[in-house]
């Protein structure tokens, strides 16, 4: 043995070596075979004549008050639960262990009782609870009702408003229903082929949210990825009047599907796996959402996920960062969105890979409008659970889970030599830590996980210490008092991207009124006001490069100009 080692005892083996101790003695051979005998003939109570050992010693006086009853054979001797019996103690320990032999496998004959999960009543509802004052057929009565009132029983998609209203369902679940029929197809929809339908919703799913995921899903699945959402946000388009002055403008109607299909996403896709469940959709509040469509006219008010303010916002500040308008951004356009605000190394995270889909930013390094959407949103607002996880993802390095030390001065490096150029004496990195570990209160010491992020409220100024060189600087005005009173405040205050989508629109507003072009000599193009509809299409006509969308369906979500990208989650 080495010396220095201390020796360790194989408990294993000392284990091995007492078992075949006792496996080798004469008392322990005697017992094995006569309960091999046993086995073979149970109802013989004494080996058989000419067998080769002799029992180990004669039975046992039957003691006074038995339980065994009289005439019954007694079993022969049971294995020793624990250290083995010499020969000399072996008669007198096999004595009382012949009756509870025989309990035993008297127990085991017994029919077992039912099992407890029997009664255990359904708790997993995948598809809703079931309700039991859902009367079925007066749905459908009324269903057939509305649909005596048209032509020849068939509805079409203007019809489908009524229909909906007798389902029980919002206004603008009307494009849903009808794709959901095979209205496409045809252009109508039938009463027997809707009520067939309708009637098989009602019995399978028993939520709102399970009826929407069944509606929109295609064949064969149980979600909802972002193709799915391309009919019932063309219908929105279609037909809302908040935007009833874009109908005309169908160029557009890709880039505000496409805009809103990823904010759905972003909101109610909390997975990342770009599925949309009916769990997921459940605990969100898109569907309440929907159902305000119907009572807000000025589309602008739902800013969570419909508004065509957020939308003409993002497309205006993707369109200055391509620089050569194909749709397309690579690392050195996204750069300068806020006056090169980012640090480079944190451009680099974005664009490899670690919160894009695709296999495009690999391929050419760029990322596409879908993609932007997300960066925007984040960059605006590190409040929300979802930009948390985005910048989490992106300072992870080694994605384990966890923000080490060695990744945070990877990124404050960078911050430290820009503020340098900048005249401005940077904290050193010893001090930053300690600021940013008494702010985060990390549950393990030299680590920062996710939940701890999210659970100290001020994610946004510790995200930006590290990487966005202007916010840093205005976190630092300002006093941690008022940051933790900001954080607690209570009520309907604005997030962070409804003042910043409101503050960007006006600038925009205000430059198109007064004729200012872009910084590449390109006018705004987009106008969310219906008196601005002719200052829209005469730049439209001058840009070849925008094409009206394909046929309803065949919408691309993640870029305009190709269709044979690979989409994996993530």
């Amino acid at each position: 043995m080495p010396p220095g080692k201390v020796l360790q005892p194989v408990l294993k083996m000392k284990v091995d070596e007492l078992f075949l101790c006792w496996l080798s003695e004469a008392g322990t051979q005697r017992m094995l075979q006569d309960c091999l005998r046993r086995i073979q003939a149970p109802g013989r109570e004494h080996p058989a004549a000419g067998d080769a050992e002799p029992p180990a010693a004669p039975p046992a006086a039957p003691r006074p008050g038995a339980l065994d009853p009289p005439g019954t054979p007694g079993p022969g001797p049971a294995l020793p639960l624990g250290a083995a019996c010499s020969p000399r103690t072996a008669p007198h320990a096999r004595g009382p262990r012949r009756s509870a032999g025989t309990r035993v496998q008297t127990l085991k004959q017994e029919p077992l009782p039912p099992a407890t999960s029997q009664s255990i009543p359904t708790f997993y509802f995948p598809r809703g609870r079931p309700q039991d004052s859902v009367n079925v057929d007066a749905i459908i009565s009324k269903i057939e009702g509305t649909f005596a009132q048209f032509p020849q029983e068939r509805a079409s998609m203007d019809d489908m408003g009524l229909v909906a209203k007798a389902c029980g369902c919002p206004l603008y679940w009307k494009g849903p229903l009808f794709y959901g029929a095979g209205g496409e197809r045809t252009g109508s929809v039938s009463v027997h082929k809707f009520v067939a339908m309708w009637r098989k919703i009602l019995h399978n799913c028993h939520d709102d949210a399970a009826k929407f995921v069944h509606l929109l899903m295609s064949p064969g699945c149980n979600y909802l990825v972002q193709g799915d959402f391309v009919p019932f946000l063309q219908d929105v388009v279609n037909t809302h009047p908040g935007l009833s002055f874009l109908k005309e403008a169908s160029e557009f109607h890709s880039r505000y599907i496409t805009t809103v299909t990823q904010r759905i996403f972003y909101a109610v896709n909390r997975s990342w796996s770009g599925r949309i469940t009916c769990a997921e959709l459940r605990r969100s509040s898109f569907l309440q959402n929907v159902a305000l469509l119907e009572e807000e006219a000025d589309i602008n008010q739902l800013t969570e996920f419909f508004s065509y303010e957020h939308f003409y916002v993002i497309y205006c500040k993707f369109w200055e960062l391509d620089s050569d308008h194909d749709l397309l951004i690579d690392a050195h356009d996204l750069a300068r969105h806020n006056d090169h605000a980012i640090s480079t190394k944190m451009i680099d995270r974005i664009f490899s890979g670690a919160v894009t889909r695709g296999r495009r930013v690999q391929k050419e390094g760029k990322i596409s409008y879908a993609d932007f959407v997300w960066f925007l949103i984040s960059e605006e607002d590190k409040k929300t659970p979802t930009s948390i996880e985005y910048w989490f993802r992106c300072m992870d390095l080694d994605g384990d889970g966890a923000l080490s030390m060695f990744e945070l001065e990877y990124f404050y490096e960078e911050q430290c030599r820009r503020l340098d150029s900048m005249a401005i004496e940077a904290l050193p990195f010893q001090d930053c830590l300690c600021q940013m570990l008494d702010l985060v209160k990390p549950r393990t010491e030299g680590r920062i996980t996710l939940q701890d992020l999210k659970r100290c409220q001020l994610a946004h100024v510790f995200f930006d210490t590290f990487f966005n060189i202007e916010k840093y600087l205005e976190h630092e005005q300002r006093e941690q008092l008022s940051l933790l009173r900001d954080s607690d405040s209570s009520g309907p205050e604005l997030s962070d991207w409804e003042k910043y989508a409101a503050e960007e629109y006006d600038i925009l507003v205000a430059e198109e009124a007064a004729g200012e072009p872009w910084e590449d000599g390109f006018e705004a193009e987009l106008s969310p006001v219906e008196q601005k509809l002719g200052a829209l299409r005469s730049p439209l006509a001058q840009r070849p490069f925008f094409e009206a969308p394909s046929p309803l369906g065949a919408v691309d979500l993640y870029q305009f100009a190709r269709g044979d990208e690979d989409l994996s989650p993530l």
